[in-house]
């Protein structure tokens, strides 16, 4: 028999937000199959972003926690025994009530929480929300600073801080690395990350992502030039070697 659905309050299910898109069978955003919140709104302009028309808030649909809740209750049972709950973006911070909101409202029903984040507007992810946060998973885009700031078009130093706080809160943390080739795959850059990693002590895994073209033609129906158009994907050996550098918690 289906356990009975603990009811949300309203000061949960009436907060608003905007999405870009739902998924059902997420696994490539933490552990096990997820239900995925895709949020808009970004302060990243990342060269090779896969989803350049979630950069901007009103780019989204607006919503309301209890509707997403909605579209999940069906199928919560699996979720609390197979995966969880992720928001993700855009950047997620970028709507820290709508994200504390639904992390709580996951909580309510027995769900893991996971925040796919870049980190840099870690400063809104006040206490309450950390609370309801079972997983985050950080992307650092460079270890370089030059470099990263040449990648995202901000500043790398909010990131550090912000893992440095989830360390100190002894969040769990997935760090994840894009590997683009002749751009962050200097093997000093991939070494200062693995250095990185290895002075907090909340890291459970690393996860090389290899760089793709998959947002290509998005960029081309926003009529906005792709800047990475003849960098090549990088190739097997490649992601080999920066998980060889990245040590033992570089997921394979």
């Amino acid at each position: 028999m289906q356990k009975t659905l603990a009811p949300l309050p309203p000061e949960l299910t009436e907060v608003t937000g905007r999405i870009h898109s739902l998924e059902t069978a997420g696994t490539v955003d933490g552990p096990g199959v997820r239900f995925v919140v895709f949020t808009t709104g970004c302060p990243l302009r990342c060269k090779y972003c896969h989803n350049p028309d979630a950069q901007h808030l009103k780019d989204g649909t607006q919503t309301t926690v209890g509707e997403v809740m909605a579209e999940l209750a069906p199928f919560a049972a699996f979720y609390r025994d197979h995966g969880g709950l992720t928001v993700t973006g855009g950047e997620p911070l970028v709507q820290p009530d709508f994200t504390g909101a639904l992390f709580k409202a996951a909580k309510r029903w027995g769900l893991t929480t996971a925040l796919d984040t870049s980190g840099f507007l870690g400063p809104r992810a006040d206490d309450a929300l950390l609370e309801a946060t079972d997983l985050v998973l950080l992307d650092i885009k460079s270890w370089d600073a030059e470099t990263y700031k040449d990648v995202t078009g901000v500043t790398l130093q909010p990131t550090l801080d912000f893992a440095r706080r989830l360390a100190e809160r002894h969040i769990p943390l997935w760090l994840r690395f894009v590997l683009v080739p002749g751009l962050t795959d200097a093997e000093d850059n991939i070494r200062g990350l693995a250095d990185f990693a290895e002075s907090l002590t909340n890291v459970e895994r690393i996860e090389v992502l290899p760089f793709h073209k998959m947002g290509e033609a998005k960029w081309r129906a926003l009529g906005r030039p792709y800047q990475l158009f003849e960098t090549s994907e990088p190739s097997a050996e490649q992601i080999e070697r920066a998980r060889a550098i990245l040590g033992p918690k570089a997921a394979a």
